[in-house]
């Protein structure tokens, strides 16, 4: 699989997910502000890759930042951080690994400034690796919940993509496949920006997976039918108490998959658990351009004119949906994830 982001001569390199599956490139990010346009614009999406990328962009923008003092130096970085954070509102990793890189600074500021900015491109490198890291052992902890010969369902793109690398939903399809084990896939198209066609259908094909490709709207027919024997997800933020943000289009999987009693799991890091909130009520879900859903790719019109559109971007699963939710620290019943504070 080719890198979704990485620091390479001084800038970051993003892949540009706007343009798969036809075309593989680059965007290449000079500035922070380059950073925050590849979020906004969806060329690198997931919870953890964004997380990733704020990461960089803070450390991509405090290269040339001209104090001669930390208390300037910080306060220019503060900048940074706000603008890259007010980019994406629902998914939680991004605002971690700003503030991760703001502890940084702070536990450095003893040191010369140039020296702190070295040391934020190997702390940049060191989330994006450890997001690997997590990815692999989610995955093993994850691959117990899928036997040989099961079809798992999958809806949006929790892959390599949208990660550093390896994937959470589909790291864990993919630690099965390791395993030995013969699977099958089903994805969700995932309306309206298309990440379970253009995405995950590619990357389960890059990895020799196979993949059946159906719309969002067919989830139900084929679970009656008794084709899916479970389903895995990821998030973009789960509160205190189990419920969990992802892709819109996901409670509806849930609740399909209580109705015909499918088991229905949720793969994402720990630092996508904000223990700061108590319930999906408090996230905030992010409503995005009409014209993703009026146009296909921005170019084809396919709804009036002037037709009135709602546009969110995430909804949220309640706990009593979830069976478990799986971690770096291992699988968890939702009510259970508590105990990852202690």
């Amino acid at each position: 699989m080719v890198p979704t982001i990485e620091w390479k001569d001084g800038i970051v390199r993003m892949l540009d997910q706007t343009r798969l599956p036809l075309e593989v490139t680059y965007f290449e990010c000079k500035t922070y502000q380059d950073v925050a346009k590849g979020i906004k614009e969806l060329i690198i999406r997931g919870a953890p890759a964004i997380g990733v990328a704020a990461a960089m962009g803070v450390a991509l923008g405090a290269q040339d930042v001209k104090a001669q003092n930390f208390t300037d130096f910080y306060g220019e970085i503060e900048k940074i951080c706000s603008h890259i954070g007010a980019t994406r509102p629902t998914a939680v990793n991004l605002f971690w690994a700003i503030e991760r890189m703001k502890r940084f600074i702070q536990s450095h500021r003893e040191r010369p400034l140039n020296a702190i900015k070295e040391l934020l491109i190997e702390e940049a490198n060191r989330v994006l690796r450890e997001d690997v890291e997590a990815n692999r052992a989610m995955g093993k902890h994850g691959a117990q919940f899928i036997k040989d010969g099961n079809t798992i369902l999958t809806h949006c793109n929790a892959g390599a993509l949208a990660t550093g690398g390896y994937g959470t939903a589909l790291g864990v399809i993919r630690a099965a496949k390791e395993q030995g084990k013969d699977i099958n896939v089903f994805a969700d198209e995932t309306r309206p920006v298309l990440q379970g066609a253009r995405l995950t259908a590619w990357e389960l094909m890059e990895d020799n997976i196979p993949v059946t490709l159906i719309t969002d709207n067919m989830a139900g027919y084929f679970m009656k039918k008794g084709a899916i024997d479970l389903c895995i997800v990821g998030a973009d933020r789960i509160a205190r108490n189990g419920d969990a943000a992802n892709k819109i289009g996901t409670y509806s999987v849930a609740v399909l998959a209580r109705e015909h009693d499918i088991p229905f799991y949720v793969a994402a890091p720990v630092s996508t658990i904000d223990f700061a909130i108590p319930s999906g009520e408090h996230i905030p879900i992010e409503e995005r351009n009409r014209a993703e859903v009026t146009h296909v790719f921005g170019k084809v019109q396919i709804a009036p004119a002037k037709v009135r559109v709602a546009n969110p971007a995430f909804d949220v699963t309640p706990a009593r949906y979830i069976t478990a939710i799986i971690t770096e620290k291992g699988a968890f019943k939702p009510e259970d994830i508590y105990k990852l504070t202690e």
